[in-house]
């Protein structure tokens, strides 16, 4: 649920990105981070859990423009995906606009993957929303490695509702700014339509 300020001509969004552990969500933030134009970004903020001191989430504000007349920030987030960060990563989704669902491309991955998406949908069903309503791409990242699970096979297990989606590396930033384009465009749409 967007944060409209009709004053001040200013709505605050929330985009977040979800996935298993070490799936490379606070990476994406990182590159976003260094390659974005100041102009267009905040300060990338690491902020400790209170389950535990060294797992963070991660806040990146970024500004595109306007929005039917409201100037527009995304705060971009990421969360652990650590087992023991479950109600972390729910609390994260609590009035979120759209998600960014970074999938693992390592086949001693897969199971993670199904488990970080069924946990996705479980945790957004306790706030009353379903995946297939809420502006989300897919991101299967890590494609730089030799040994990668095929895309059109991450696509029939992952990507139920047939949205964007993106190959991707943090190490090579492939697909990482295309990534924020497409959910920032389709969380824009949605947008429009609650104004």
């Amino acid at each position: 649920m967007p944060n409209i300020d009709v004053k001040k001509r200013r709505i605050d969004s929330k985009i977040v990105y979800y996935g298993p552990g070490h799936s490379g969500k606070s990476e994406n933030l990182k590159y976003i981070h260094e390659h974005l134009d100041a102009n267009h970004r905040g300060r990338l903020v690491s902020l400790p859990t209170k389950a535990d001191s060294s797992l963070h989430i991660d806040v990146l504000p970024v500004r595109f423009g306007k929005i039917l007349g409201f100037s527009t920030t995304f705060h971009l987030c990421s969360g652990p995906g650590q087992a023991l960060a479950l109600n972390t990563r729910k609390l994260l989704l609590r009035d979120t606009d759209g998600i960014v669902f970074v999938a693992d491309s390592r086949p001693s991955r897969a199971e993670a993957n199904l488990d970080s998406l069924r946990e996705l949908q479980e945790n957004l069903e306790e706030y009353g929303l379903q995946l297939a309503a809420v502006p989300h791409v897919m991101q299967y990242n890590k494609r730089d490695i030799e040994k990668r699970t095929p895309t059109g096979e991450l696509r029939s297990k992952l990507n139920r509702y047939g949205v964007p989606e993106f190959e991707a590396s943090t190490i090579a930033g492939d697909g990482i700014l295309e990534t924020l384009r497409a959910v920032v465009h389709s969380v824009s749409e949605d947008l429009k339509k609650r104004l």
